[in-house]
């Protein structure tokens, strides 16, 4: 089943209208007839709906049931990824908004091999927070989770103090029972950072900064993760533990 977002003021009663992109891929790409069923999510919420009128320049989605499926996880996931080369910021965007992850933060460190200028840096951000939809749409996300403006690593260990709890994986961090330790403090309701160092890794120097800041160091297991790898997987650690443990 597909999903659309729109905006508060798309919809009208027990209707939303539904314009611009998302019309010319309902009508042109997907061809959908009247009758169809799909999602629209709004401020949040999902709602199930069917196609019920086209024009020449809106589809009217017909809601049939308020509220239809929640897959937000209990806990909002900031991740802080050290900018990596190439278009790998592209996959990590792509696969931690399928897992969950509430909001990106670009971050500069001090072995980042890319280095942007300001305008990059705006052109590069509204690429990511694209592909952020896009991905939001294929996961059936209730949210387009935020791709935020590219930050210092100080402005990113500033914002990060706002956070319940922060982690920060480590390639010299040995033991997952301190891993285990620092999951097994999430709970429902919380926000949670995750800072993962670019292809160099982190100075040690950002590591001390970091716990000065209040993360807390964890490994991901006894092998050495490439930037894109220990994003996912530091992302699908804290969405596993989250969802297994959600009943009690």
């Amino acid at each position: 089943m597909f999903n659309f977002f729109a905006d508060p003021a798309a919809k009208q009663g027990d209707c939303f209208i539904i314009t611009g992109s998302d019309y010319n891929h309902i009508v042109n790409v997907l061809r959908m007839k009247q009758g169809d069923e799909f999602l629209v999510s709004c401020e949040g919420v999902s709602s199930l709906c069917t196609l019920d009128l086209i024009d020449s320049e809106s589809v009217y989605a017909k809601i049939l049931e308020e509220n239809f499926r929640s897959t937000e996880l209990p806990i909002k996931i900031y991740l802080f990824q050290g900018l990596p080369k190439a278009d790998k910021m592209e996959l990590i965007i792509q696969k931690c908004v399928e897992l969950g992850v509430y909001c990106l933060v670009p971050t500069e460190m001090r072995n980042c091999v890319v280095k942007l200028d300001e305008k990059k840096k705006k052109s590069k951000v509204s690429r990511w927070q694209a592909i952020a939809e896009s991905a939001a749409k294929q996961s059936k996300r209730n949210i387009i989770p935020e791709v935020g403006d590219v930050l210092s690593y100080k402005q990113a260990l500033n914002k990060i103090k706002e956070l319940d709890l922060v982690l920060v994986p480590y390639e010299n961090e040995r033991g997952m029972a301190a891993t285990k330790e620092a999951l097994d403090k999430i709970r429902p309701g919380m926000s949670v950072g995750i800072i993962i160092g670019p292809e160099g890794g982190f100075d040690e120097g950002e590591i001390a900064e970091a716990a000065k800041a209040g993360g807390i160091a964890v490994s991901l297991g006894s092998r050495i993760l490439r930037t894109e790898t220990a994003a996912i997987t530091a992302v699908s650690m804290c969405m596993l533990h989250t969802e297994m443990n959600a009943g009690e």
